[in-house]
Order: structure tokens, then C-alpha cells, then sequence
């Protein structure tokens, strides 16, 4: 029997609501006399981070045998495909890459490759580049392979599928680098450690869409199996996996664009010298030109191969009409076998045709830094003002709030009780417009919420409050289960000590969010409208989801150099993708009979955007929110890096002090809130669908 809101009497969910306000407005005025309600006392907390040093201590010496061995199988196949890549002439290499091309994406494709591989070539990074393709080359193969078995064993087993789930959830939204920090301490130091965590985070998509695929065969397949004698093994490999694959291939293209995100992640403890390195290195050094020119090929490398991966996923399974006979069935591996026998050969006895020429290479960073220079240097005005705006109007209120942030110094006024008394007249206006125009007591709850956060500011909201208030809109979403773990999340925070850095977080996430949101679904809504620009801004969106989050921060970096409104920005722009997709996805999927009803009721072009499409759409458009959050809490770490504080904060401090219960601890508080966050959207948006009857 369900305990949502929705099935219990309405004065209950009214009763929890009032008990909340109470306990909110009792904290508020004692949080100046009493300090515990406004800051957890650091004695009551408890050290699950020491816990678990000391069964890090303990694990290390217990495990360092079989684990060194595992290592060594690794880098053993690790340094084969490097050595293999490094040994095969370039033009080979070259030629082959194309072909494949070729094959999973016809000539546009191939042409998009042959100009990537002569950027990498003419700029000096085909040997790096080579290196990470080997790292990606070595975990994309183990992670399918690790995964598909996962799989079968959770969609024959119910119970450990249940169990499988929430580990799958942890391992893709942990920070990957929480866990690198168990794995140093496990395997040491090296490109296989580089090549484990990319392991880690690249397996759960093959997990959950050889589930997803399994289930999906339809029984009849299944039932004609089992008629034709098929035994359990039988079944499962020759009739259930081919019907799955089409899903599997997903699978493949998702594991290995994960394995591709984590190079420049694996790079800072991998040692190794790739593509990864190299941006991490000329980021360190503030060489914006040449981390530039490394982002470039980072980001040519993801398009690639998830256009070649997405290619041979996307490959139709009916057999082809055969219009060659005996090996002119094969044209690409007669092509390729031609590469081979005609350049092989020749490059044992002219240099140039193994290895590419040191002067061939094109050193143009140099004119890249000083364009750079030239325009940094006349907008540095123009730059400075929009940052100091978005630190003071904007983040800064959200974080500490408008009771604290406004002032003569950063606002130019001073906040008078009477700019109060307005101010809080205006969200109350707000809320009641909300419940009364539209009746939607959710869009008042939101903006009476958001209204009390802005004035107070995530750091100022008495810690009792702000659980209060979180586990009622979990209830109010999902029921107690999705209010349990909200609860639960919260108090893990605050016990282990962490409440004040997750405020921060909170505080840039929510800021991020705010704009990401709104500015992703207007221009979905639009591209839903106008077909140039859907496909003006697909390219673009291609781009900004396949780059690895790294080189995000090249171009900020440049512009805004270290700070949190750079963070803010670096954010925005990672999280601004799904809100675009989800909202256009939602507004062209809407079923054709009810546009043809908006139209025979004579609803204008704007009408039925908004009257028709718009909430047919809306859990479409509320998943794009969910993903907007999520993908705004992975680049918490990302984000670090660049001057702010909170939970990614302390990953980071924690990987360089190599504390493995700190960084553990931290990364999976960032896990558990996207976890509750998702949780919470899946429950609006299934409430959502079950009023549209969807």
C-alpha cells in the first residue's frame, strides 16, 4: 500500500507542513542565543573517515600480493597496446583509422577524421595521443566484458539486481577522484592505476543496458528458444544476447565514452605521458595556448569515437544484398589489408613514413597565447565588471544571503528594514500569484523556499531548518521512502562533519542551476520551433556533452581566471546541455492528436506552445532537470580546482594528503545528494505523468 501525500488524508501533509514552519520560525529566533542551532558542534560529530584509514591500513598489507599481481597483468596488457600503437607507422595507423571511419559513418565521417588526425599530426600529439588511445583501447574491452557478466548475473538474479542498483548509482556518481585515492593506496603509483579507475567508472553503463536489453526480449524469442531445445546457456547466447544487442551496443558507446572522460583524471596519478598530461600540465603553468591545442585533441578524440562507437551501435542487423563475389565481399578489409602490404614495407626504409618528422610539426601556440593576450587585454574591463556582478548580485547572496551580502561596499545602498519589509512582500505576493492564478501549490512552496534561501543563504539557514525543509519536499515528491533518504543523506553529512562545505556546494550548485535551467529550456524551446536552429545548436550540444569536463575549464580559465564565479561558469556551461535536449525532446514528442486538438479548438502558434505542448512535455523537461543537477554535482571536483570551497574542496585536499576516509566520505556525501536528487525529480515526474495519464 503506497504512503505517498497523494494517499493520505490532506490536513496530515498540512500538519507536517505547519510542525516545519513552527521549527523554522523557533530556530530562526533562537539561532543568535543558542550556537548549536546555527552550527553543528564539531564534538557531536563522528569519525567515519578515521574508520576507515584504519581499515585502509589493515586492507593495504593484506591484499598488496594478489593486488600487485592484477597490476601486473594489466600493465602488462597495457604497455602491449601501447607499444603496438607506437610501433605502427603513422600513415598505417592513419589510413586504418579512416576506414573504420568510413564504415560506421559513411564519408562525412571519414572526412571529419582524416582533418582530426592531421590536426593531431601537424600539432605534435599523435604519439601522446596514441598513449591514450591505448588506455581507452585496454579499458573499454575489460569494462564490456566485466560488465556484460555483471549484467547477466543481475538480470538472472532479482536479488542481486536490487543489490546491484544502488552500487551502480554510487560508483557512476562518486567523484572519480574519491576513489583514486583507495586505489594509490592499493596498486601505487602508475598508469594502471590511471587505467582501474577508468574501469570503475566506465562499467556500470554496460551493467545496466545489458539489464535493460536482457529484459526487454520479447518472450515469444524466448519461448522460441525453449521450444527448439535450447538449454539455459543456449538460450542466453544464441537467442536472448542477439536480440539484446542492439541495447548492449548502447551500453558499449556509453562505457566507452566514460573510459574516454577519465583520461585527463587518470593522468594526474597515472604518470603516463598522454593527451591527458599534457592539458593538466600546460594548465598548471598557465600555458592557455598549448592547453588549448591539447583540449582540442581531447575533444576531437571523444567526437570521434563516439561517433564511430554510436555508428556501429546504430548498424541495422538485416543482411545486405551481396553485389560482389568472393573477397570483393569484404571492401573495407580488402582496403585495410592494402594499407598494410603497400605502406608496411616501405616504412622499414624511409624514416619519415614510421615516425612523423619533428619539423613537420606546426608550432603554432606561441601566436595562440599572444591572440589571446591581445583579447584578454582589451576586454579585461568588460570581463572584470560581469564577474564582480555575478560574485555580488548573485552567488555571493546565495551563499551567505541578502542579509549579509548587501552593503554599501558591494550592493552601493544599504539594506534597510524597509528594502526588507519589501522584500519579503514581494515573495509573498509571488507565492500567493503562484497558488492563485495557476492553483499550483508546488510553484508556491518553490518560490517561497527559494525567497527565504536568497535571504539567508545556504550558510545561514540554521542547519535543523534546512533538513526540515529538504525532507518535507522529499515527502511531498516521492513519500517517505524518497523522505527517508533525504533524511538520511543530511544527517550523514552533518555527523561526519561536513555541513559547512556541502553548504558551499550547495550554494554554487543551486546558483548554477538557476541559470542553467531556464537559459537550457528557453533555447529547447526554441530549436523545438525553428528547425535551423535545432540543428545550428546540435553540433554544439555534440561537443559540449562528448568533451571531457577538464578542458572546460581552459577557456574560463583564461577569461576569469581562478575564483568562484569561474567556477560558476564552468558549471553553467557543463550542465546547460541536458536542459536543452530534454526540453526539445518533450516538445516534439508530443503525441500529433493532441497538437491537431489545440488547433481544431483554434489555439495560436503561442497558445499551443504553451497551453498544449508545453505541459504534455513536462517530464521530459522535468528529466532534464534531473540530469542538470547531476551533471552540475560531478563537476563539484572539476570545479575545486579553480578556487572554490565545499565537498569537491575536499575531495581534492584529501587526495593530496592521500586520506583515503576523508575523500571517501566527501565524495560519497556528493554522491548521496545526487542520488536523493534524483530520487526526489523521479517522483515529480512520475506524479507528473500519472495526471497527464501517461
Amino acid at each position: 500500500m503506497s504512503d505517498s501525500p497523494t494517499d493520505w488524508p490532506r490536513h496530515r501533509t498540512v500538519a507536517f507542513w505547519a510542525v516545519c514552519i513552527v521549527i523554522s520560525v523557533i530556530c530562526f529566533q533562537q539561532a543568535e542565543t543558542r550556537e548549536w542551532i546555527g552550527r553543528f558542534p564539531k564534538e557531536w560529530t563522528f569519525g567515519v573517515a578515521d574508520h576507515i584509514n584504519v581499515a585502509m591500513n589493515w586492507l593495504v598489507p593484506l591484499l598488496s600480493g594478489p593486488l600487485h599481481a592484477l597490476s601486473a597483468i594489466l600493465g602488462f596488457l597495457l604497455d602491449v597496446t601501447r607499444d603496438t600503437l607506437a610501433w605502427t607507422p603513422w600513415p598505417v595507423a592513419f589510413c586504418l583509422f579512416v576506414i573504420v571511419a568510413h564504415k560506421a559513418g559513411g564519408l562525412s565521417l571519414a572526412l571529419f577524421m582524416a582533418m582530426s588526425l592531421v590536426y593531431i599530426l601537424v600539432t605534435g600529439y599523435w604519439d601522446r595521443s596514441m598513449n591514450t588511445l591505448a588506455l581507452v583501447g585496454v579499458a573499454v574491452p575489460l569494462s564490456i566484458v566485466l560488465g556484460v557478466q555483471i549484467g547477466i548475473l543481475g538480470y538472472r538474479y532479482k536479488w542481486l539486481n536490487a543489490l546491484t542498483q544502488p552500487v551502480l548509482d554510487v560508483m557512476q556518481a562518486l567523484p572519480a577522484f574519491a576513489y583514486l585515492i583507495p586505489i594509490l593506496l592499493l596498486f601505487g603509483f602508475g598508469p594502471v592505476v590511471g587505467l582501474i579507475a577508468s574501469m570503475i567508472f566506465s562499467i556500470p553503463p554496460m551493467v545496466r543496458n545489458t539489464i535493460l536489453g536482457l529484459q526487454r526480449v520479447p518472450p515469444e524469442i524466448s519461448e522460441a528458444g525453449l521450444i527448439s531445445g535450447c538449454n539455459r546457456g543456449q538460450l542466453l547466447w544464441w537467442v536472448q544476447i542477439p536480440a539484446a544487442l542492439p541495447q548492449m551496443k548502447i551500453g558499449m558507446n556509453q562505457t566507452t565514452m566514460a573510459a574516454l572522460s577519465m583520461v585527463i583524471i587518470a593522468a594526474i596519478i597515472g604518470g603516463s605521458d598522454d593527451v591527458g598530461w599534457a592539458v593538466l600540465n600546460t594548465m598548471r603553468k598557465a600555458q592557455f595556448g598549448p592547453s588549448l591545442i591539447a583540449g582540442l585533441v581531447i575533444a576531437l578524440m571523444a567526437m570521434l569515437i563516439d561517433r564511430i562507437s554510436l555508428g556501429f551501435a546504430n548498424t541495422e542487423k538485416e543482411p545486405k544484398p551481396e553485389r560482389h563475389a568472393g573477397i570483393f565481399r569484404y571492401p573495407y578489409a580488402l582496403a585495410a589489408l592494402a594499407v598494410i602490404v603497400s605502406i608496411l614495407p616501405m616504412s622499414f626504409f624511409v624514416a619519415s613514413l614510421h615516425y612523423y618528422p619533428r619539423e613537420w610539426v606546426w608550432d603554432i601556440s606561441a601566436h595562440i597565447t599572444a591572440a589571446l593576450d591581445v583579447f584578454i587585454a582589451s576586454t579585461s574591463g568588460a570581463l572584470e565588471s560581469v564577474k564582480r556582478a555575478g560574485l555580488f548580485f548573485f552567488l555571493l547572496p546565495f551563499r551567505i544571503g541578502l542579509d549579509q551580502a548587501v552593503s554599501p561596499y558591494s550592493w552601493g545602498i544599504e539594506f534597510t528594514p524597509a528594502l526588507r519589509i519589501a522584500y519579503a512582500g514581494s515573495i509573498a505576493v509571488g507565492s500567493m500569484l503562484a497558488l492563485g492564478l495557476s492553483g499550483s501549490r508546488s510553484g508556491a512552496i518553490f518560490i517561497a523556499v527559494c525567497g527565504v534561501l536568497f535571504y539567508y543563504g545556504t550558510t545561514g539557514i540554521p542547519w535543523p531548518v534546512f533538513i526540515c525543509t529538504i525532507t518535507m519536499l522529499a515527502y511531498a515528491a516521492g513519500g517517505s521512502a524518497i523522505a527517508g533518504l533525504a533524511f538520511a543523506t543530511m544527517i550523514f553529512i552533518l555527523l561526519n562533519g561536513l555541513w559547512e562545505p556541502a553548504m558551499f556546494s550547495a550554494a554554487l550548485c543551486g546558483a548554477a542551476i538557476l541559470i542553467a535551467f531556464p537559459l537550457g529550456m528557453a533555447i529547447g524551446t526554441i530549436a523545438a520551433q525553428v528547425d535551423w536552429v535545432s540543428k545550428a545548436i546540435r553540433p554544439v550540444n555534440d561537443t559540449l556533452q562528448t568533451m571531457p569536463q577538464f578542458v572546460y575549464l581552459i577557456p574560463f580559465l583564461m577569461l576569469f581566471q581562478v575564483g568562484e564565479f569561474t567556477a560558476l561558469i564552468v558549471v553553467i556551461a557543463y550542465a546547460l546541455v541536458p536542459a536543452i535536449r530534454y526540453t526539445e525532446h518533450g516538445l516534439r514528442s508530443v503525441p500529433v492528436a493532441c497538437i491537431e486538438a489545440g488547433h481544431a479548438a483554434g489555439c495560436t502558434k503561442r497558445q499551443l506552445l504553451w497551453w498544449v505542448k508545453m505541459p504534455q512535455a513536462v517530464p521530459e523537461i522535468m528529466l532534464g532537470l534531473n540530469q542538470t543537477v547531476i551533471y552540475a554535482l560531478s563537476m563539484l571536483v572539476i570545479a575545486a580546482l579553480v578556487g572554490t570551497r565545499g565537498l569537491g574542496q575536499q575531495v581534492y585536499v584529501a587526495l593530496g594528503k592521500a586520506d583515503s576516509g576523508l575523500g571517501l566520505v566527501a565524495g560519497l556525501s556528493i554522491a548521496l545528494v545526487a542520488i536523493t536528487t534524483d530520487r526526489i525529480l523521479q517522483g515529480l515526474s512520475r506524479s507528473r505523468k500519472k495526471a497527464l495519464g501517461l
